[in-house]
């Protein structure tokens, strides 16, 4: 789950870290008031999206009076601004953070994310922090140092000398960045993130190290240890169905294509999803009921799937361990009635020949088959009107 940057910024100053003084603003009546809070004369105004690039996309301005402020946050407040990290997606802007400006006499890039191939943290480090980061690892990506972290024993005064001597900077500056790197690190295990990339972490006149930016992913499945962080939560834009889906404890993300599915496992979903497009379909969603599902979820998550109006055939692919096949049948029966699309299933495991009894019992027109390329196969021919012979 990403976070906006001045809901970083507010965790990362419970960990007493230092980032500039500044406000949210999400309606310009406040503006020129939050000018004058911060201290008035030069600031910067941030478009708060989920999304880096801001910069280079006119989502960051310079003001110098409150009058400037009003105006520029009055024309950013309910815009929408696409980046090149956006995948040319536009995104509202709901938010903006004004800032005092910040003398910079240097800049740093600086990040902590999870290695999985070596089962360990990973601290990225590199003295040319900036707008400009991308082109260096292109270019130069000799002056981006890595860093294993062992999640247990933690950053190593050797590695800490080590990183120091990459940023190229003096003995006092690095008693600073190691105490500023124990902090992020802290920040990191305690709140469960998967990345916290500070860019550009800047050297300002008076020698003080400050945030500039912050990017922040918190691992959605640690939430519920965080009730602290439920606001952030509150702030996401989650669309209406994956929000339901949240809230009936359902994994479900919304995709572009035609063909709902229903499976339980996430190695399951994503191998039907690959079958589907194998099969020349797109999927209209990943959804894992898991392993336990009740039957109310099961008839929520079906009734999720047939909310999106471009699914023209669902796919049941349902390999039963804990979960019951029954409970999926009588789900499917509950549904199809109200639904006007093919529907195609595959059982298999617990409680199966229960389930197809349930089934052809229905006398509903349900394509029930062996196995899962034929149902995707099946899927894909249903969901362009084509006929089905079995």
């Amino acid at each position: 789950m990403r976070v906006y940057e001045f809901q970083a910024k507010d965790i990362l100053k419970t960990y007493s870290i230092c980032v500039p003084r500044g406000r949210v603003v999400s309606a310009a009546d406040d503006a020129r008031t939050a000018y004058k809070e911060i201290g008035g004369g030069k600031c910067v105004v941030k478009a708060q999206i989920l999304a880096g690039g801001r910069g280079k996309s006119g989502g960051v301005r310079f003001v110098n009076s409150s009058e400037e402020a009003e105006s520029c946050i009055s024309g950013m407040l309910g815009s929408r601004l696409t980046t090149y990290q956006t995948n040319q997606e536009s995104f509202e802007i709901k938010h903006v953070l004004l800032e005092e400006a910040v003398s910079i006499q240097k800049e740093f890039y600086l990040a902590i994310t999870i290695a999985r191939s070596l089962q360990s943290l990973l601290l990225i480090v590199s003295a040319e922090g900036g707008v400009a980061i991308e082109d260096v690892a292109k270019k130069t990506p000799e002056k981006i140092f890595k860093e294993p972290v062992d999640l247990f024993f933690g950053l190593l005064p050797f590695q800490l000398r080590r990183i120091t001597e990459k940023l190229m900077i003096s003995a006092k500056l690095s008693e600073k960045v190691n105490e500023l790197i124990k902090k992020l690190f802290s920040v990191f295990i305690n709140k469960d993130c998967s990345l916290l990339e500070i860019n550009p972490l800047v050297l300002t006149e008076n020698n003080e190290l400050v945030v500039l930016d912050a990017k922040m992913e918190l691992d959605d499945n640690a939430i519920f240890r965080h009730p602290e962080l439920e606001y952030i939560l509150a702030e996401q834009d989650i669309p209406p169905d994956e929000a339901l889906a949240k809230k009936h404890g359902l994994s479900y993300i919304h995709l572009d294509g035609d063909i709902g599915c229903l499976v339980n496992g996430a190695g399951l979903a994503m191998a039907t999803m690959d079958s589907i497009k194998l099969c020349g379909g797109e999927p209209a969603n990943f959804l894992d009921v898991g392993g336990d599902a009740s039957l109310e979820q099961v008839t929520r998550a079906f009734k999720i799937i047939l909310s999106d109006r471009k699914v023209k055939a669902v796919l049941i692919n349902i390999f039963g361990g804990i979960m019951k096949c029954d409970v999926i049948a009588e789900g499917i029966i509950r549904v199809v009635k109200e639904a006007d699309i093919p529907f195609i299933v595959r059982l298999e495991g617990t409680n199966v020949d229960l389930a197809r009894k349930i089934l052809d019992d229905s006398g509903l027109k349900i394509i029930s088959v062996g196995n899962m390329k034929d149902a995707a196969r099946f899927a894909v021919k249903a969901s362009k009107g084509e006929y089905i012979n079995q």
